[in-house]
């Protein structure tokens, strides 16, 4: 069976509905708002797994709140994982460790790796949707927003591991013929998914400017929530929305002038050297 990427795909109900992991980034938020202005009726998981930058769940919520005050109704929980995976060997999870500055593709970037962290969310968010489909006798998917610029530094965002992953999980279900993955995100970069983001705010009558203020990307923020601009992260989405011609509206450590300006001599270094 070939894993679903496209909503076409898709097999639909009258209610089509969707699970989701919402991390208060802008991928699964661009993703959030995705499935909404398509019509399905979505349930938000958020993990709490004691990471440094766990103002991204205060940020998911503040969406979440924006929504409703604008009539859309979502489903949000937090799913508490810390007791289980902070002692994971990562410098998002270990706060003795730093995280490292840099272009996203540097090896460095590897100490940011969460082992097997999108299984054990996939895990979880599978569930749920075997029960969501029982509860409602109905078709689910189960939707996440990787792609394929995350997948040289992390592997479990990989289109063979979701494969893989879907496999195990039919193999280990009953019910799963009316489950499936929705990757819409998979062979896209961060540019091309901000403008998927303008496109379905748009269709939501709703204003690109704060939804985006309510996320954060940066996995080093300060006390105050502030992004520091310098992980690759931060690096990563400076330039995305410097490639749509927009200014990021969330806050950084620096003016945006200053955090853009290191973005762009990240890549223009990382380019020599490669």
């Amino acid at each position: 069976m070939v894993l679903i990427t496209t909503n076409t795909q898709v097999a639909r109900c009258a209610i089509m509905r969707a699970i989701m992991a919402l991390s208060g980034g802008m991928d699964s938020t661009s993703l959030l708002m995705r499935l909404l202005s398509e019509g399905y009726e979505v349930c938000c998981l958020s993990f709490e797994y004691g990471q440094r930058h766990r103002v991204e769940i205060e940020r998911a919520k503040s969406n979440i709140s924006y929504l409703a005050e604008n009539g859309i109704s979502v489903d949000h929980r937090i799913i508490n994982l810390e007791s289980a995976m902070e002692n994971f060997s990562s410098s998002l999870t270990d706060f003795s460790e730093p995280v490292p500055e840099g272009h996203y593709e540097s090896s460095q970037m590897k100490m940011t790796v969460v082992p097997n962290r999108n299984a054990i969310f996939s895990s979880i968010l599978y569930g749920h949707a075997i029960s969501i489909s029982i509860t409602y006798d109905c078709d689910v998917v189960v939707a996440l927003g990787v792609h394929s610029g995350d997948h040289e530094i992390y592997p479990d965002c990989r289109p063979e591991f979701y494969e893989a992953l879907r496999m195990a999980f039919e193999v280990g279900n009953w019910g799963s013929e009316r489950v499936s993955f929705l990757l819409p995100y998979l062979n896209e970069n961060k540019e091309s998914i901000l403008v998927d983001a303008m496109k379905s705010l748009d269709r939501l009558n709703l204003d690109f400017d704060a939804v985006f203020t309510n996320t954060i990307t940066s996995y080093d923020p300060d006390n105050e929530g502030k992004s520091s601009g310098k992980t690759g992260s931060d690096i990563e989405r400076i330039l995305a929305f410097h490639s749509i011609g927009r200014m990021d509206p969330i806050e950084y450590v620096d003016e945006w002038e200053t955090v853009l300006q290191n973005a762009l001599n990240v890549e223009i270094e990382h380019g020599e050297k490669i």
